[in-house]
Parts: C-alpha cells; sequence; structure tokens
C-alpha cells in the first residue's frame, strides 16, 4: 500500500504535511493538495498554488530544495505539463526576469503572465489572480503574511 503525502495551507501560511487527508472545509484550512511522488508536476503545482496563496516563503524554499524545484529544472516541467493535449504553459526570461504565462500566450501586452527572480516565483505571480478569486482570498490579506 503507498504512502499517500497530504499538505494543506493554514491560514497562518503554515505548509503542513500529513499522512491522511485533512479536513479541507475547516475554516483555517486554504486548500489541500495531494502530492504523488512519481509526478514530479504535483510538487511544482503544489509549490506554485502555495506561495501564491500566501505560504511561508521559508516553507516553500525549503521544499523547493528537497523536490529539486529549480530554474533548471522549471523547462523539464513546463515541457511535461499540458491542458487539453497543448502546453500548458510558456517560460522564458525578459531582461533579468522570468516570465511564465499559460500555453496560449501572444505577447507580453496582450497574455497574462507573472514576473519573477525564480522561475517558481513567476508562475506564483501568474497562478495569483485566479487562486486568489477561487479561494476567495483578497490580495490585501495575503500580502499580510
Amino acid at each position: 500500500m503507498p504512502l499517500d503525502h497530504w499538505f494543506y495551507l493554514h491560514t497562518n501560511g503554515d505548509l503542513i504535511h500529513k499522512r491522511t487527508e485533512p479536513e479541507g472545509d475547516s475554516p483555517f484550512v486554504k486548500k489541500v493538495w495531494k502530492l504523488d511522488l512519481k509526478d514530479r508536476a504535483s510538487a511544482w503545482l503544489l509549490c506554485i498554488e502555495a506561495l501564491a496563496l500566501g505560504a511561508k516563503r521559508e516553507r516553500i524554499d525549503e521544499l523547493a530544495h528537497k523536490w529539486g524545484i529549480t530554474d533548471e529544472d522549471a523547462p523539464n516541467f513546463v515541457e511535461r505539463t499540458h491542458a487539453n493535449g497543448k502546453p500548458a504553459f510558456k517560460l522564458f526570461k525578459d531582461g533579468d526576469a522570468w516570465c511564465a504565462a499559460f500555453g496560449d500566450f501572444v505577447n507580453i501586452q496582450e497574455s497574462q503572465c507573472g514576473f519573477g527572480e525564480t522561475a517558481l516565483e513567476a508562475f506564483a505571480a501568474l497562478a495569483k489572480p485566479g487562486l486568489t478569486k477561487e479561494s476567495g482570498v483578497t490580495p490585501d490579506a495575503e500580502e499580510n503574511h
């Protein structure tokens, strides 16, 4: 029987690991993820979404280091992540910053983009508007973490 790995983001910014599925309907839980150790994309998505939703940066950095989520690995994530049979994301450098966009990217002026010093930060910036809207978290509340 494989061991399950679950993570949940507490409203205080802690990203907590559990072996059993946490109660997602708790008022203290922002989001729950199941980590598939055989699928690196699930680790990337967990870190992207948790960072976008206000997880403590030290914890994200710890997990990213442990799981090998680096700028060098980011092109592999992009290459292996698809939506409707097409690449889900585009990732490139724009000057000194990383730029992440969805697969239907046209250009920086017309397309939704996220920017960051790292690929992970760029993906989190790209994810933030949709995730905060979906979860009911306001950007002001996130900035207080």
